[in-house]
């Protein structure tokens, strides 16, 4: 199996920017001059177009990037991609947002989906729906959460970079030794959570699942899944308010059974590390996550097993969080050539080798039916759960709010983990925020 690790892609979640919402709107409605290569406007002599993208990525994703824009350019002699950004993708925001105070931007940024909606507040950011409409990108073959997570009132506002959903790892030392089923598709939460108490054993360290309680994104994208599955969603209808006022209590409640069990390791810190420890030292039946993980786990030789997320309803679902390249306005040109290149990368052939090498999950279906993604799926245990989960996957809303949202049910989700609130409390309080924040004209 390829060893790519987490670190190729640092907190690939994130965590809630604080300060970022509020210093792009102080740019969205000024029109901003300038480039990100300094004055000029990228086109040398020759006419070459010189055009300048922020990766945010490190290690194996890096370098992958980096074999990928030599293979471009040899195909393309008239157009070079200078990576840079100086940067990791968990403080792209704060970068992007003061670069376009400043008036020196670049031409392709990586954004975090759950923060493309106010990035593209600005008129700096290029509309990408004709890109995408005509020529070779497989856009109608994308998944639809690859398709929903860059459009903005109906129109494409950036090109997708990752893929990914949730599903549920198991390890089958502890169920087999708990004297447990291994889960199959059409469990239930009801099932996880006794699950996870039959997997507890707290004289001996083992947990029997884990969740992120630092009230960030991190924490707060797992619960999603239960909230669409009971009929909710993240805004209601009108826009003016959260759309899990009734469902995100019920959600709230697996959380709280978990916390009453003492079955759940609650992971203090940003990015979940310690709570990959855990599961990956032996010590936790279950693990909620994604196909990045996988490497990591198999590293540390743990016997696994891959299960899709339970449900209430039987019926399945997860999440998708895909992440964005952005294009940023620096002039006809470049612009022309930021969109040539993003077009060329979108391409199967190119695709499933950021797929494989950098660890994403198929953009479309033509890259997933491809026989060298089919060879990693043969070679890599529990990987086809994780793409078959992308036919029902859903995403966050493209929402300048979110965040707000987001933040709020963060907070409620860490006090019911913690045991400081009820269900209904912690709710009452994430929807008097949340509802606040939705107010606000943007």
């Amino acid at each position: 199996m390829d060893a790519v690790r987490r670190a190729a892609r640092p907190s690939r979640r994130g965590v809630l920017r604080a300060g970022g919402g509020a210093a792009l709107a102080a740019v969205a409605g000024t029109a901003v001059t300038g480039c990100g290569a300094g004055t000029d406007d990228g086109v040398a002599a020759d006419g070459t177009v010189t055009v300048e993208m922020w990766h945010g990525q490190a290690d194996t994703a890096k370098k992958v990037l980096e074999g990928l824009v030599a293979d471009f350019e040899r195909a393309h002699p008239k157009i070079r991609v200078k990576l840079g950004g100086g940067v990791l993708s968990d403080v792209m925001l704060q970068k992007v947002t003061a670069a376009l105070a400043a008036g020196s931007y670049p031409d392709i940024a990586y954004i975090f989906g759950s923060d493309l909606a106010r990035v593209a507040r600005s008129p700096q950011v290029v509309d990408l729906t004709d890109m995408v409409g005509s020529g070779p990108v497989p856009w109608k073959n994308y998944w639809a959460a690859s398709r929903d997570a860059v459009t903005l009132n109906g129109r494409v506002r950036a090109a997708p970079a990752v893929l990914d959903s949730l599903a549920v790892v198991c390890n089958r030392k502890l169920f087999r030794e708990a004297g447990l089923p291994l889960p199959k598709a059409g469990w239930t939460w009801e099932d996880f959570v006794s699950s996870a108490r039959a997997l507890t054993e707290s004289g001996r360290g083992r947990f029997g699942t884990g969740w992120p309680g630092t009230g960030d994104e991190d924490t707060v994208w797992r619960l999603w899944p239960l909230i669409w599955d009971l009929g909710g969603d993240v805004v209601d209808d009108g826009g003016k308010g959260i759309g899990f006022a009734d469902t995100g209590a019920r959600a709230l409640q697996v959380v709280a059974d978990l916390a009453r069990d003492k079955s759940v390791y609650v992971d203090p810190k940003p990015g979940s590390e310690q709570m990959y420890q855990v599961f990956q030292s032996g010590r936790m039946g279950m693990v909620v996550t994604g196909p990045w993980q996988l490497p990591d786990i198999e590293t540390a030789g743990i016997d696994y097993h891959v299960a899709p997320l339970p449900s209430f309803s039987g019926r399945p679902v997860t999440i998708s969080g895909p992440d964005t390249w952005t294009v940023f306005d620096n002039g006809e040109a470049r612009s022309k050539a930021a969109r040539t290149f993003l077009t060329w990368l979108a391409r199967p052939e190119q695709d499933v080798r950021w797929d494989i090498e950098a660890g994403s999950l198929p953009l479309s279906r033509r890259t997933e039916a491809l026989p060298a993604w089919q060879d990693k799926v043969a070679r890599t245990e529990g990987l086809n759960v994780f793409t078959t989960a992308l036919e029902t996957a859903r995403v966050r809303p493209v929402h300048p709010a979110y965040p707000e949202v987001s933040q709020a049910l963060g907070q409620a989700v860490v006090a019911v983990l913690l045991g400081r609130s009820t269900p209904e409390k912690a709710l009452r309080a994430c929807a008097d925020e949340a509802n606040a924040a939705l107010l606000i004209p943007r």
